[in-house]
C-alpha cells in the first residue's frame, strides 16, 4: 500500500489517517523510502531527520487517539524550507556562512505545523538565502527537476516544490519574496500559494527583504495549500508585521463556483518575451475559466517597465542591511585564516557567502550609499508606489488577474547562471505581486511539447485569497486531473 498512497494528496491521506486506515508512521516510513529512492536524483532535501520523524509519527497517532490533534493534516508528513527555523535542526539557508547553526526555537510556521500534528521530515534545498530562481545558487547540491533531471525546479524553493513533486512528502513550507513560492511550483506542476504580505508570521524565517519576504504553502492540490494556509495564518506578537484578521477557513472557498466573477489578463503578459507555449497555456486557462461562466478579458495593467529595477533595488537594499549580521561573531561560519578583527569580518563574509549572494549586497550597499540613495532607492520606492496603484485600480474593476508565473518553462541547469540578467527578467510577471504585498496561487495548467509542466498564476487584492482560490479552483477542476511526474522513466532521468 505504500507505493499507493504516495500519489495521495495530503487531504486523501489524512482523512485515511483518522479513519485508521493507515497509520502515520507507515506513512513517514513509505515517503522515506521513497526519499531513499529518489533523492540521489533529485537532490531536494539537505537534510533528513528519520528518527526525529518516525518518533514525532507515535506521538501523533497517540494524541488522534485522546482527541489532541484534530487537524485535518494529523499524521501526514511534510517538509520545510531551510530558511524557516526548526528547534535542533540544522537550518543553513543554503550557505556557508551558516553551516552548524542549530535554532534554539521553532519558527512560527513551523510551530503551527506541529500543533496540527503535521510530521516534519527535513529540510529542503533553496538558492542561497533565497537569492536566486533556479536553487542552483545553493553552496551544498543543486536541485533537480523531477519532470526531468536535466531542468532546474526553479527558485528559491526549487528544494520545496521537487520534494511534492516527486512524492517525497505530502506538504512543504516555502517563501516567497519575488515569486520563490509561484515559479518552481509552475515549473514542478504542483500547487502554492503566496498569501497577502502579514497573513503568515515571519518569525523565525531568515530574512532576505523583509518588506517582501512571505511564508506560504506547497501542495499537490489547491484543496491542499488552502487548508494549510488555515493553519499558517494568524497575527503574531512576535512579528510587528503580522496582520489581525478574522479566523478564516480559506477551504471554505473551494466549490470552484465563479459564474459572473470578474478575471483581467493584463495586455502586458501577452507581449514578446512570453514563451508560445506559456502564452498557448494562459489563453486556454482564460477559456477554462470562460467555461465556468467567469467574465474574462484583456485590459491595460501599466507599470511593468519599473518591476524588475525596482524590486531588485529595493530587495537588495534591505538584503544588505539583513545580511550585515553574519560576520563570524555570533554564530555560523568563522574563517580561521584571519589575524586582526577586521579581517575575520572581511574573510568570514568573503569565503562564507556565494557569487550570487556578494553580487546582491554589494548592489544594496551601492543603492543605499549616500551619493546614490536619491537617484536609486528612492525611485525605487517611488516606482513600488506606482506598481500598487496600478493594482488598485485593476481591482476596482476585477475580482482577480491572470496571468503566467514564468515566461518560459523549466531551463536546463546551467544555462540561468550564464546570464544573471536574463534569470532577473525572469521574475517580471512574480516581483510585483510581492511589491504590492498582494495574494496569488499558481495551478499545473498544461504540460509543454518537452514534457515540462506549465502553471498559471491567479492574483488577488489585499487579504481576498478567498477569491484567487475559489478562481484556482475552478481552473483546476476544469482541467481535470494532472498527470504525475515521470519519476521512473528515462525522461524523468530517475
Amino acid at each position: 500500500m505504500g507505493e499507493e498512497f504516495l500519489t495521495w494528496t495530503a487531504g486523501e491521506l489524512g482523512t485515511k489517517i483518522r479513519n485508521k486506515e493507515v497509520r502515520p508512521v507507515e506513512a513517514v516510513e513509505a515517503v522515506l523510502d521513497r526519499i531513499e529512492k529518489t533523492e540521489p536524483m533529485t537532490g531536494a532535501f539537505l537534510s533528513i531527520d528519520r528518527e526525529g520523524a518516525l518518533a514525532q509519527a507515535e506521538e501523533v497517532e497517540k494524541g488522534i487517539r485522546s482527541g489532541r490533534y484534530q487537524s485535518p493534516f494529523a499524521g501526514v508528513p511534510a517538509a520545510v524550507k531551510d530558511n524557516i527555523c526548526t528547534r535542533g535542526m540544522e537550518t543553513t539557508c543554503a550557505s556557508r556562512i551558516l553551516k552548524g547553526f542549530y535554532p534554539t526555537y521553532d519558527a512560527c510556521a513551523v510551530e503551527k505545523l506541529r500543533e496540527a500534528g503535521i510530521i516534519i521530515l527535513g529540510k529542503t534545498n533553496m538558492d542561497e538565502f533565497a537569492m536566486g530562481s533556479t536553487t542552483e545558487t545553493s553552496a551544498w547540491k543543486v536541485t533537480k527537476n523531477p519532470w526531468n533531471t536535466a531542468h532546474v525546479p526553479g527558485g528559491s524553493s526549487g528544494g520545496s516544490c521537487a520534494a511534492v513533486a516527486a512524492d517525497e512528502c505530502f506538504l512543504a513550507l516555502g517563501s516567497d519574496t519575488g515569486g520563490s513560492i509561484r515559479q518552481p511550483s509552475s515549473f514542478c506542476g504542483v500547487t502554492g500559494i503566496k498569501p497577502t504580505y502579514g497573513t503568515v508570521s515571519r518569525y523565525g524565517l531568515i530574512a532576505y527583504a523583509s518588506s517582501l519576504d512571505q511564508i506560504g504553502p506547497i501542495g499537490k492540490n489547491v484543496a491542499d495549500c488552502a487548508r494549510m494556509l488555515s493553519l499558517l495564518a494568524g497575527q503574531d506578537r512576535r512579528d510587528s508585521t503580522s496582520l489581525k484578521r478574522e479566523p478564516l477557513q480559506f477551504e471554505e472557498d473551494l466549490s470552484g463556483e465563479i459564474r459572473g466573477m470578474k478575471i483581467g489578463v493584463p495586455e502586458e503578459y501577452l507581449d514578446e518575451g512570453i514563451d508560445p507555449e506559456v502564452r498557448g497555456a494562459l489563453m486556454r486557462a482564460m477559456e477554462m475559466l470562460k467555461e465556468r461562466g467567469a467574465v474574462v478579458e484583456e485590459f491595460h495593467l501599466g507599470m511593468t517597465e519599473y518591476v524588475i529595477p525596482s524590486y531588485y533595488i529595493i530587495a537588495s537594499a534591505e538584503a544588505s542591511s539583513n545580511l550585515a549580521r553574519f560576520d563570524g561573531v555570533k554564530y555560523g561560519y568563522r574563517s580561521g585564516h584571519a589575524e586582526s578583527l577586521h579581517e575575520m569580518y572581511k574573510m568570514t563574509r568573503s569565503e562564507g557567502f556565494g557569487p550570487e549572494v556578494k553580487r546582491r549586497i554589494f548592489l544594496g550597499s551601492f543603492v543605499l550609499s549616500s551619493g546614490y540613495y536619491d537617484a536609486y532607492y528612492l525611485k525605487a520606492l517611488k516606482a513600488r508606489a506606482v506598481i500598487k496603484q496600478s493594482f488598485d485600480k485593476a481591482f476596482a474593476s476585477y475580482d482577480a488577474l491572470l496571468g503566467p508565473a514564468s515566461p518560459q518553462t523549466a531551463p536546463k541547469i546551467g544555462e540561468s547562471l550564464q546570464d544573471p540578467l536574463k534569470m532577473y527578467l525572469g521574475d517580471l510577471y512574480t516581483a510585483a505581486i510581492n511589491l504590492a504585498g498582494l495574494p496569488a496561487i499558481t495551478v499545473p495548467c498544461t504540460v509543454s511539447g518537452e514534457g515540462l509542466p506549465i502553471g498559471i498564476q491567479v492574483i488577488g487584492d489585499c487579504l481576498q485569497e478567498k477569491k484567487i482560490i475559489r478562481a484556482a479552483s475552478a481552473l483546476e477542476q476544469e482541467r481535470g486531473a494532472f498527470p504525475k511526474a515521470p519519476l521512473d522513466t528515462e525522461k524523468g532521468g530517475i
